[in-house]
């Protein structure tokens, strides 16, 4: 199935603070580009592309009231909800069941922004 998002940009305070935030929550290395003048932290997929970016001061401030997105780490789930804390974010809600669609748990990463973190199981 084709995805409708074709990219989207998450505003940072901290680029640095965010990569490693990203790094250990998603498992995997969020990669550091300059792209102009402007440096960017580039977000992995689980197949190993690049749907996003970490964008510090793009004229975005971060939000918990904004657009929530999801983020797969199907099969670490719990090892993702596990480095919230230990790398500046805080969780707002465990995991919970999404009735038949899967796993969610709702956090906050390092930079002030309500993120959920999507699984097919709960481990």
């Amino acid at each position: 199935m084709q995805s409708n998002v074709a990219w989207f940009d998450i505003p940072v305070r901290d680029l640095d603070r965010a990569i490693q935030f990203y790094s250990a929550v998603l498992g995997a290395p969020v990669v550091r580009q300059q792209t102009g003048s402007r440096p960017l932290g580039m977000l992995p997929t689980p197949g190993g592309g690049q749907l996003g970016c970490l964008v510090p001061n793009g004229g975005s401030e971060p939000s918990e009231q904004g657009v929530m997105i999801w983020f797969n780490v199907t099969g670490r789930l719990r090892a993702a909800v596990a480095a919230v804390t230990p790398n500046g974010g805080r969780i707002l809600r465990d995991v919970q069941d999404i009735g038949g669609y899967g796993f969610r748990a709702e956090v906050v990463d390092s930079e002030g922004n309500r993120i959920a973190l999507y699984g097919d199981a709960d481990t």
